[in-house]
């Protein structure tokens, strides 16, 4: 169970481990982009709604009370670990746009940040814990370098999704198809090499931040912006009902 929980890249055994992280499957993939982009979509629609100190303290109270509930859980639960993801996509979204929006801080150098970010967080894990693949993720330290290592990627993800837009002038659609281009990258490295399955893991792992959100970026925002202009809020709301179903299609699929 656990070899192949460590280098499975696209499929792997339903988890059933102590570790508290879900397998690596196809459904994994799926529920972790479409967790990005309605994060980014409700963060936006959120802001525009309540006003952006209002939104990101709601963001910041629901994302600390399910971050605070997974840690003290004493086991994996499908619910509850896709909940604090999608709370991190959704606050996190907020605390990048502000350090743009609010601060004045350009992408590249949110970008740069939040890689450097990456870099130390799991040099540190990789230091203390002598792996940082998903089986060795247990309660206590390893959990918390584990959810560290995911915020930071979220702030990765998030700056770099708005740096090949808006910046480099890539729009939402070219953005799509770049970040889709180096996605399937390392799925394709590991299907015929069958090696740094952990490596290819994290590298994906950074690039459905910014795929996820340009998607849903795609479709919500108006043509002005490049977009489809089907609306932040219907967006958000059509893409949480599907996570909400297939996170019962995990659960079901993880119980057998």
């Amino acid at each position: 169970m656990r070899a192949s929980r460590q280098t499975t890249f696209y499929t792997g055994d339903v988890n059933k481990s102590a570790t508290k992280t879900p397998a690596v499957t196809a459904l994994f993939w799926i529920l972790k982009l479409l967790t990005t982009g309605m994060g980014e979509a409700a963060s936006d629609w959120l802001v525009k709604r309540l006003g952006t100190y209002p939104a990101v303290a709601l963001g910041f109270v629901v994302f600390a009370i399910v971050l605070v509930a997974q840690l003290r859980a004493p086991r994996y639960h499908t619910a509850l670990y896709w909940t604090t993801v999608s709370m991190v996509a959704v606050f996190g979204t907020m605390i990048a746009d502000a350090a743009h929006v609010g601060l004045g801080v350009p992408y590249q150098v949110s970008t740069l940040v939040g890689l450097v970010a990456v870099v130390v967080v799991m040099a540190a894990w990789r230091w203390r814990e002598g792996t940082v693949s998903l089986s060795s993720v247990t309660t206590g330290r390893p959990e918390y370098f584990y959810w560290a290592t995911v915020i930071a990627t979220f702030a990765l993800g998030t700056a770099a999704g708005d740096w090949t837009a808006r910046t480099l002038g890539l729009r939402y659609a070219g953005s799509t198809f770049l970040f889709l281009g180096l996605f399937a990258l390392p799925a394709l490295w590991f299907a015929f090499r069958r090696s740094f399955g952990v490596a290819t893991f994290w590298f994906a792992y950074v690039i459905t931040r910014p795929l996820g959100a340009s998607v849903a970026d795609y479709l919500g925002v108006s043509p002005k912006r490049g977009g489809l202009g089907l609306g932040l809020g219907g967006v958000s709301v059509a893409w949480a009902a599907l996570i909400a179903v297939l996170i019962a299609v995990a659960h079901r699929l993880e119980s057998r």
